[in-house]
């Protein structure tokens, strides 16, 4: 067909044809996935003379290079009191956490990690501790692990040690511990618990026999919130010793120490 109604059908045909492939197009465009742009890292100002970049979370990592006054670090990452931070020149290094304390904010502001730190006391679950004190009138020495059930509740195992001038004693016990206002820097609890007493006397002493008894106690204390990690404690416990089935006898401790939590 020629001409101008011929044109005009040919034109019409082509049209046809490709309507498709821009629909195609078309939906392809619309339904392509839009890119997500990552989180915003937070940017932060030295103002120290320098803070020292490590190779790792933790001291024992060598320092491999250094951020100078007023170079902007990205925060990228957290690792208990260690941070994973990058330059404006793309070197990548673990920070410890005293050393972003004098950094500012974009907002000329200083930054805080004071609700970080109490974000991890909050969350704590595991804590070691050790403490010294007087078992009787004997030093004592004791050490202790305890696992968080829930806000209030927590188990605990404890070793003991006691040097008496006549004796030595051993002794292991768990304990079911309640801690009402867990959620306090000062947090008294209280707390009941079974365990096994051995005592054994100086070969010196005549006739005296070693001791191998059932445990029971009963504590109440307080911990007290430090700083970053680090938790003081106080307790008095009242120790039953089940020497025999009609005999026990009784022994009061009082210990201060310091534990660790993570």
């Amino acid at each position: 067909m020629s001409g101008p109604v011929g044109r005009f059908v040919s034109s019409c045909l082509i049209s046809v044809r490709t309507l498709p492939a821009i629909t195609l197009t078309a939906f392809a465009l619309a339904c392509a996935p839009v890119a997500a742009a990552g989180p915003a890292l937070e940017r932060v100002q030295v103002t120290d003379p320098y803070i020292e970049l490590r190779t790792g979370p933790g001291r024992g990592y060598p320092i491999f290079f250094v951020a100078a006054r007023s170079e902007w670090i990205a925060i990228e990452l957290r690792h208990t009191d260690w941070y994973k931070v990058r330059t404006a020149g793309d070197k990548v290094g673990w920070v410890h956490r005293r050393q972003l304390e004098t950094t500012l904010t974009e907002l000329g502001g200083t930054k805080t990690f004071r609700d970080i730190a109490l974000d991890d006391y909050l969350s704590r679950r595991v804590q070691l501790g050790a403490a010294w004190g007087k078992f009787k009138s004997d030093p004592m020495l004791k050490v202790w692990t305890s696992y968080r059930l829930s806000d209030t509740l927590s188990v605990e195992g404890t070793l003991g040690q006691v040097q008496g001038v006549f004796s030595g004693s051993d002794f292991w016990h768990f304990n079911v511990l309640s801690e009402p206002w867990s959620d306090r820097r000062i947090s008294p609890f209280f707390g009941i618990g079974f365990g096994r007493f051995q005592n054994f006397p100086n070969l010196s002493l005549v006739g005296a026999v070693p001791i191998d008894a059932k445990l029971a106690n009963a504590t109440v204390g307080a911990r007290y919130h430090l700083t970053d990690r680090f938790v003081l404690r106080l307790d008095y416990t009242l120790y039953t010793a089940f020497e025999a089935d009609t005999r026990s006898v009784e022994y009061r401790a009082l210990t201060a120490g310091l534990s660790f939590f993570f």
